[in-house]
């Protein structure tokens, strides 16, 4: 059983390697643990989790089913877009989510699973834009956690 911070520790080693200088660990990585992937935690968070509302976002949130680890997920709507710009924002919203959002969530000892669900507007917002939205959101979250405890 391995906590959010050593993996995340090992992810980034800027070294490259395992530790023992011997093999490459692949970069930065966003552990399958620390994302919400199946259908049935989406649909859960969807129909039941604490929803925040931005122009350009949606963001569910709920206890996370692993106590004491933080959990992402992104969910972007096709809204007529092709498939290239779909994996564009969504590899956008990842990354923020990986580099910032969780990291966050670990340090103010929110561990909560986090579903952001893109909205129309998305698909035109920049990536200061996304980054700033969904931080805002989860600032809120954490926030809200700690005044009704």
């Amino acid at each position: 059983d391995t906590d959010y911070t050593t993996v995340m520790a090992r992810s980034t080693d800027p070294e490259g390697t395992d530790g023992s200088g011997s093999r490459p660990s692949g970069g930065e990585r966003f552990p399958k643990f620390l994302r919400i992937r199946l259908g049935g935690d989406i649909r859960t968070l969807l129909r039941s989790g604490k929803r925040r509302r931005d122009p350009i976002l949606e963001v569910f949130s709920a206890p996370s089913v692993r106590p004491g680890t933080p959990r992402f997920g992104v969910v972007v709507p096709r809204h007529g877009h092709t498939i290239a710009e779909r994996n564009l924002l969504r590899r956008r919203l990842r990354e923020i989510g990986r580099r910032e959002v969780l990291p966050h969530l670990a340090q103010e000892g929110c561990h909560a699973d986090v579903l952001v669900r893109s909205r129309r507007e998305a698909y035109d917002a920049a990536f200061p834009a996304l980054r700033e939205a969904l931080i805002r959101c989860t600032e809120r979250l954490c926030s809200d956690r700690s005044s009704s405890a």
